[in-house]
């Protein structure tokens, strides 16, 4: 080995220790490699940063932005809705659903697209049934990866395998679209079957960046509105004026919702002159024991979950806030009935905390001062329309706002830019990073996304991690490390059976991609390995196939992709990819050669 080998075999193993014990956090990592490997000389300046203008970091950044303009026009809830209806909030359904559906479509695109462009659906689903993100979001990333096996342009290493199989000079029969089916169908069976059945086990309960909400925490706050619960009024249920049932003073409850099959109408901000019907359902905020209460008395039954407002009253869609009152507020002085406060704001006040005390009842025929506080109910994005007004501002803030201002008028132009995105990667085959980029200038100059929620929604941490090892790669083909180690162990097995040979060559290929590109290791593996099998008597064809298949199996270290992309909002560290993806690396080697032995005939 030469001394430049030695330096960056070092190099690999100080990176490695710093991802597995986290002295840093990774895009630091990542930000040292394109600081130190030019300083030691391993590779030019030049070198150092060709990260940031890359393929690949450059096709994230695009495809994050599509992704987030969808998410902007409501296009992603209209994706979740049909997955929550079969899956219910069943984990291991959405799981299912989720990563098999995610795996399909990134069979036929990109991994990192398919991936990016489900990771808000997924935040949205796992934030709506209360599941943590972190348990999701590792099944679909692998799933992701996986799905790139399923067909010969599924993943950018069996794009390149037919160019990469020439022997002697001359080129060998080319795989067809569909020759490697039946390896990648059982890959994505495997993983699923492994997540399903040992996830608990071995996937983290982190919250990630799409996990406990600023209204779970005011919940914990005022334990009068602990319970947010559907009730529907029978034949021969209290009826009548929520003025006159004396619902909050009697129950210490607040109706936040009425809806009436009769008039077809739904109500979320109801007023005391409002009445309730037989037939009706109605939302209720309080106190687990005074709704019990509540239902036992007026003969309401009370739903085991919601229904009729599970849309509009889930946690993505609506939420609590905490407000105080401004020191120069209209509202000081007054009540809130005295400025008709539902009306003039869309919200629902629940608790007022004034002088030190917590009114659930009689709140609104309080007049209130500077610096009260209202605990707040309501659509998201009424808080947000309401924090936008100019100045004077009548309330301010004390807690965060969720939820954003939807713009479900853009939604054509949303999905039209990612289909035109999609058309020219497809048929007029443009590369990744362009046709993606296109798609996300489209949203910009369309108002589907202001620049600055362009900028916002990109996640640095992933695209400076990437950015980094990719001159890590650079310096291992560039040393000749990467040759060094294929040519010893090739020559260290000498010549095995044929199946034995093929299993050291997805060793090889696991490895490497894990260090280098998947495209680097495998342009610098197939014609070593072909060569490989030619003399040990073995298909060069299968050797090949199994070097662009294996360089999707990379699962161990958030190094691919799509486990940087999917790192943050899920709240991983690297002994999570770590623990979850050692087995499936060894499933995934052990099904690959399995398959092959039973349908291709080696042995």
């Amino acid at each position: 080995m030469t001394p430049d080998m030695i330096m960056t075999m070092i190099i690999l193993v100080f990176v490695i220790c710093l991802f597995v014990f986290e002295w840093v956090r990774v895009d630091v990592v990542g930000i040292m490699m394109m600081v130190l490997l030019p300083l030691i000389g391993l590779i030019s300046p030049k070198e150092a940063f060709v990260g940031l203008s890359s393929n690949a970091v450059c096709s994230i950044i695009a495809v994050i932005i599509i992704g987030a303009g969808l998410d902007k026009t409501g296009v992603m809830n209209k994706v979740a809705k049909p997955i929550l209806a079969l899956a219910g909030r069943s984990e291991g359904k959405i799981m299912l659903l989720v990563s098999g559906t995610v795996g399909i479509i990134s069979s036929m695109m990109q991994n990192i697209g398919a991936a990016a462009l489900f990771l808000p659906a997924t935040q949205r689903i796992s934030k709506r049934v209360g599941i943590p993100t972190s348990r999701i979001l590792m099944p679909m990333g692998f799933c992701a990866i996986i799905g790139g096996t399923l067909t010969l342009v599924g993943a950018s290493p069996t794009i390149l395998l037919n160019d990469l199989m020439v022997l002697g000079g001359e080129k060998l029969e080319p795989f067809g679209l569909f020759t490697q089916t039946p390896i990648g169908v059982c890959l994505l069976l495997t993983a699923l079957l492994y997540f399903l059945i040992f996830g608990r086990f071995i996937l983290p309960n982190a919250s990630g960046q799409a996990g406990k909400g600023a209204s779970d925490v005011l919940i914990q706050e005022y334990q009068g509105v602990d319970s947010l619960v559907e009730m529907h009024v029978p034949e021969g249920g209290t009826t009548g004026l929520l003025d006159d049932l004396n619902i909050r003073p009697q129950f210490l409850v607040t109706v936040i919702g009425i809806s009436s099959p009769a008039t077809r109408t739904t109500n979320h901000v109801p007023h005391s002159y409002e009445g309730i019907h037989a037939g009706d359902d109605i939302v209720v905020v309080g106190k687990k024991k005074n709704i019990d209460r509540l239902a036992a008395e007026f003969g309401w039954e009370i739903k085991p979950a919601l229904e009729t407002f599970a849309e509009s009253l889930a946690n993505t869609n609506a939420g609590m806030v905490e407000a105080v009152v401004s020191p120069r507020s209209e509202l000081i002085g007054k009540t809130l009935n005295e400025v008709d406060f539902k009306e003039m704001f869309g919200l629902n006040p629940l608790v007022l905390f004034k002088d030190n005390r917590k009114y659930y009842s009689g709140l609104t025929n309080i007049r209130l001062a500077m610096g009260d506080t209202l605990l707040l109910q309501g659509p998201w994005e009424k808080f947000h329309i309401l924090k936008n007004r100019p100045a004077p501002k009548s309330l301010m803030f004390a807690s965060e706002l969720e939820g954003e201002i939807l713009r479900p008028q853009k939604a054509m132009f949303a999905v039209g830019w990612l289909a035109l995105a999609l058309f020219q990667i497809v048929v007029l085959k443009i590369q990744l990073s362009v046709a993606l980029m296109s798609g996300a200038l489209g949203m910009i100059i369309t108002g589907v996304l202001t620049i600055d929620e362009a900028y916002q929604s990109v996640d640095w941490m992933t695209v400076f991690l990437l950015a980094g090892l990719i001159p890590l790669g650079i310096a291992f083909e560039k040393t000749g490390t990467a040759g060094f180690i294929a040519h010893t162990v090739l020559g260290l097995i000498g010549t095995p059976s044929p199946i034995v040979l093929l299993g050291v060559v997805g060793i090889m290929a696991s490895f490497f991609t894990l260090v280098i590109s998947n495209v680097g290791a495998t342009v610098l593996l197939v014609p070593l390995c072909m060569n490989m099998a030619v003399m040990a008597g073995a298909d060069p064809r299968m050797a090949a196939l199994v070097v662009g298949l294996s360089a999707s199996n990379t699962f161990v270290l958030p190094t691919h992709q799509v486990n940087a992309l999917i790192m943050r909002p899920g709240g991983y560290r690297t002994v999570d990819y770590a623990k979850a993806g050692a087995v499936m690396t060894v499933l995934f080697l052990t099904v690959e050669l399995a398959v092959i032995y039973l349908f291709y005939g080696i042995s």
